[in-house]
């Protein structure tokens, strides 16, 4: 199978299905947004020594996949598949509560960065609010799962607390903002 199909030229690109939509369709943008964050944790994933972490990030690369799939069905076909739900919601959520035990409780505002892990996860942490983004944007066109946009939303907490402990587990301390004075 070649990886190109020239099927893309003339910027339109194919649901699951065959339904064919501009490239910059709200619903593309918001399943690229998802793949960008899943090359983000993948880059994360290269500089975290961490097993515990890793794992969990691999099995959330996977859930979305599944988000994106999803996404990538036209509206009609979208609402008899979900991709994620409670279950995977409360799984992000008592992961963050393992993790904060690790951690001493956050008095202010932090800069993203510290170790490579931890920058990784931080910039990954953005584009999750940016898919975040998409996605509501999608929800005001279309029928979306409200299970994506909650599972989103708790995965952004999950990898600002991941960041955090790659920081701690390493031995540097997060860095607080400073308010600059002007002048």
């Amino acid at each position: 199978m070649r990886i190109y199909t020239r099927t893309g030229d003339t910027g339109e690109t194919g649901l699951i299905g065959g339904q064919r939509v501009p490239k910059d369709d709200v619903r593309v943008e918001a399943y690229g947004t998802l793949d960008e964050l899943n090359a983000a944790l993948g880059l994360a994933r290269c500089y975290i020594p961490h097993e515990d972490l890793n794992a969990l990030l691999e099995r959330i690369q996977s859930q979305l996949f599944d988000i994106g799939a999803e996404l990538a069905l036209p509206p009609e076909r979208a609402a008899q598949f979900a991709s994620v739900g409670q279950a995977e919601v409360q799984a992000l959520e008592t992961a963050i509560d393992q993790l904060e035990q690790e951690l001493e409780p956050l008095r202010q505002f932090i800069l993203p960065g510290g170790t490579l892990a931890a920058a990784a996860l931080h910039l990954a942490r953005t584009i999750c609010r940016r898919a975040e983004r998409r996605v509501v944007t999608l929800s005001h066109h279309s029928s979306v799962s409200g299970g994506i946009i909650q599972y989103l939303n708790r995965l952004g907490d999950l990898l600002f607390v991941m960041a955090r402990v790659a920081n701690h587990r390493a031995g540097v301390s997060d860095v607080p903002w400073k308010r600059t004075q002007p002048g």
